[in-house]
């Protein structure tokens, strides 16, 4: 297969899907990797190690779209990428679909076999190509929360860790999954009074076990996350259901009685987020205060951190590629139930229940596309 990797366009999104390791390997399979000049430039990648892995470089994304049998991406297409869209093309990428229906239908029109990142799920439930994206953005959570809350920014000009003689911020985050876990360890670390609230008692009872007595974990029920909020100076909304839509566990009328100048890191925002009050931001505008609440609602927050992320990525993407490429698509699926639950479209049919449910659209199960 040829193996197509262009230059990321969204706003201000320095990653890049493969690094010259990742070309290495599909090069040592058998495949070619046709690379755009300059797009591992924002993640510190030049086109001469991809040149020294094998890697074909290519002068424009559109000799890279048109000549991939798989394109490998970071986010979802953007409106200029549309016209690259077509028949018979395997796209690989987070797509996030279930909160952008322009790109669903698209991706539909166009027949495009997707592949989504995020919906990649094992057995037990986990979503190993999601993983290392959420470690990264809950440990900024904290990073980017405690920058909100300086008075310059609308916040409460709240030190988290507190000082000698003066009490802590208090950090409530919504979601014990690997964002929030992880969140909830890095706010610990800072002394900050955390609470993290999960609908899954054996999540709480882990972070209870290795954090011990410096978190406070609680089931997630209207009452505790509305407590909760109105106390917080950090909410982190972490909540997180594979493909499916953001639940609003926080209503404007509930945004409204948090105390001024506290702040919402809303990571689930790519899923349309979690709180009513949220609404995409980009990292060159990262913030607004609306309910005289700070909120901080990037879509690619890892991409601030471009080199530590593109490396963690190609590290969890690079055996699935594999698979889909020394296979072909329909065969990896059916041997690979993980790679199948991220199969989003295929040929025109929405394959995900999460992202059939968001716009009422008809759902062909993964099963009926692929065969037996």
């Amino acid at each position: 297969m040829i193996i197509g990797v262009p230059k990321e366009i969204k706003e201000e999104e320095n990653r890049v899907a493969i690094t010259p390791a990742g070309v290495a390997a599909f090069i040592s399979h058998g495949h070619k990797v046709l690379v755009e000049k300059g797009a591992g430039l924002g993640s510190g990648i030049l086109d001469r190690s991809y040149d020294g892995a094998g890697a074909t470089l290519a002068e424009a994304a559109a000799e890279v779209w048109e000549q991939a049998d798989l394109v490998m991406k970071v986010k979802e297409p953007q409106p200029s990428e549309f016209q690259f869209l077509r028949d018979r093309l395997i796209l690989f990428t987070y797509l996030h679909l279930a909160a952008n229906e322009e790109v669903t239908r698209i991706l539909c029109e166009k027949k495009v076999t997707a592949v989504a990142y995020e919906t990649i799920q094992l057995d037990d439930g986990s979503l190993p190509l999601l993983t290392p994206m959420s470690e990264v953005a809950g440990r900024l959570a904290l990073q980017v929360g405690a920058w909100c809350l300086q008075v310059e920014n609308g916040g409460r000009g709240i030190l988290l860790g507190g000082a000698s003689g003066v009490r802590p911020g208090k950090v409530v985050i919504l979601g014990a999954g690997t964002s929030g876990s992880t969140a909830c360890q890095v706010a610990a670390g800072m002394g900050a009074y955390v609470s993290i609230l999960d609908v899954n008692p054996s999540k709480l009872r882990y972070i209870h076990d290795i954090l011990g007595g410096h978190v406070t974990t609680l089931m997630s029920n209207r009452a505790n996350v509305e407590e909760e909020a109105v106390d917080a100076d950090l909410v982190i909304g972490a909540v997180l259901i594979p493909g499916a839509k953001a639940p609003k566990l926080l209503p404007r009328s509930l945004v409204k009685l948090m105390k001024p100048g506290a702040a919402i890191v809303d990571i689930s925002i790519d899923q349309g987020g979690c709180a009513e009050t949220s609404h995409p931001t980009t990292h060159h505008h990262p913030i607004y205060v609306e309910e005289e609440v700070v909120h901080y609602c990037v879509t690619n927050m890892p991409a601030i951190v471009p080199y530590t992320s593109t490396y963690a990525l190609t590290n969890a993407t690079l055996s699935y590629g594999l698979e889909i490429t020394d296979k072909g698509i329909p065969k990896a699926l059916r041997k690979d139930t993980a790679l199948a639950r991220g199969l989003n479209a295929y040929e025109g049919q929405v394959t995900h229940a999460g992202v059939a449910n968001a716009f009422g659209l008809k759902l062909t199960p993964v099963e009926e596309v692929i065969g037996g």
